[in-house]
C-alpha cells in the first residue's frame, strides 16, 4: 500500500486510545512518585505488561531490560512511557513487513484467510479501494461461498471501489470460482486479484482442505500464485488470536498478517506476542472503519501510540 497518509499517526493514536488509556493509568499507579526503580515496581511493571496482553515472554524481556538499565534510578511516568515505547518498538522492529501488490507480477493474486468475523471481507474491500485509487485494475472474488452475507458485503465494497466482482451461488465450489476468476483476470489484463475465503473454524479440517484446494487450482494457472496469503486477525479476541495464528500458520503458507479492530480493545498489546509467535511479518493494521484506517504496520509508531505518546519529531 502507499506510504501512510498525513494524519495516520493521529488516527492510530485515537484508535489505540482504549489500550493507551489502560497502560497510562497503570503506569501512573505504579510510578506514582519519582522514586527509585526497585523490585516491587519491576514486578508491577511486568504484571501490567502481561495484563495488556503483551505476553509473559515479552513482558519478562522488557522488565529485564528495565532492571539492567534503570534499577535503583529514579524514574517518572513520562520517562517510563518513553522507555516502554522504545522497548516495545525494539521487540517489533524485525516483524514489519511490506505489502505492495503493484510491484509484483500481473495479475498479482492475494488470498485472504482467517476466521469468520475477523474482518477479512472489510480488509479486502479497503485494499481494493486503495488499489483502485492508484489506478489498478482489480478483480474481487467472493470465495466465501457459504455465507450469503459475506458475498453481499463484498459486492458492496467492490462496487464502491469500482472493482470487478465475481461470485457463484451459495455452497458452490470455492476453488472452481478462484480458478475461473484468475483465468478471466489473465485474459482481461487485471493487475490484482483479491480472493476472499470462508472461515468456518468449527469445521477446521474441512476449511483447511478447501484452502489447500484453492491454492492448488490457482497454481495450475500460475505456479507462483497466490503471491500473497494474508491472515486477518481480530485484535479484540485477545490471546485467542495466537491460537488462530497457530492453526492457520501451521497448515497454510501465510506470507503476512493483518491485525484489525485495534480500536475495539483495551489490550492492543496482543499484537506483540502474535508477531513474535508467527513466522510471518505484520504487514497491515486497522484502527477503524474508514479506508484510511488500514495502513502499513510501523513498529515505532505503534509502540508510541500504545503507551500514549506523541509521534517522534522529524
Amino acid at each position: 500500500m502507499a506510504e501512510p497518509k498525513r494524519g495516520w499517526f493521529q488516527r492510530l493514536t485515537e484508535g489505540l486510545t482504549k489500550s493507551s488509556k489502560q497502560v497510562g493509568e497503570q503506569i501512573a499507579q505504579v510510578f506514582v512518585a519519582r522514586a527509585p526503580l526497585d523490585q516491587a515496581r519491576l514486578d508491577a511493571l511486568e504484571e501490567m505488561l502481561i495484563e495488556a496482553d503483551l505476553g509473559p515472554h515479552s513482558a519478562a524481556r522488557i522488565t529485564a531490560r528495565f532492571a539492567e538499565e534503570r534499577f535503583g534510578k529514579q524514574i517518572g511516568e513520562e520517562e517510563i512511557k518513553e522507555a516502554l515505547a522504545q522497548a516495545i518498538g525494539d521487540e517489533l522492529a524485525a516483524r514489519e513487513g511490506e505489502f505492495d501488490p503493484l510491484s509484483g507480477p500481473r495479475p498479482y493474486v492475494v488470498l485472504f484467510i482467517g476466521v469468520n468475523g475477523s474482518g477479512k471481507t472489510t480488509t479486502l474491500g479497503k485494499i481494493a479501494a486503495d488499489l483502485r485509487d492508484k489506478g489498478a485494475k482489480v478483480m474481487v472474488v467472493a470465495g466465501d461461498t457459504f455465507r450469503a452475507a459475506a458475498v453481499e458485503q463484498l459486492k458492496v465494497w467492490a462496487d464502491r471501489a469500482g472493482a470487478d466482482f465475481m461470485s457463484r451461488p451459495i455452497n458452490s465450489d470455492a476453488a472452481g470460482l478462484a480458478f475461473e476468476a484468475l483465468e478471466r483476470a489473465k485474459a482481461q489484463g487485471h493487475d490484482v486479484v483479491l480472493i476472499d475465503t470462508a472461515g468456518r473454524l468449527q469445521n477446521k479440517q474441512g476449511l483447511m482442505d478447501e484452502l489447500h484446494k484453492i491454492i492448488r487450482v490457482v497454481k495450475k494457472l500460475d505456479p507462483d500464485a497466490p503471491h500473497e496469503t494474508l491472515l486477518v486477525l481480530d485484535a479484540t479476541v485477545g490471546r485467542n488470536a495466537l491460537a488462530q495464528e497457530n492453526i492457520f500458520g501451521n497448515q497454510i503458507g501465510v506470507s503476512g498478517i493483518v491485525m484489525t479492530k485495534l480500536d475495539g480493545t483495551a489490550r492492543g498489546g496482543v499484537l506483540v506476542p502474535v508477531a513474535q509467535a508467527s513466522d510471518s511479518p505484520i504487514k497491515l493494521i486497522g484502527v477503524g472503519e474508514g479506508i484510511d484506517d488500514l495502513q502499513p504496520f510501523n513498529a515505532r509508531a505503534f509502540a508510541r501510540s500504545l503507551v500514549g505518546l506523541e509521534d517522534e519529531p522529524k
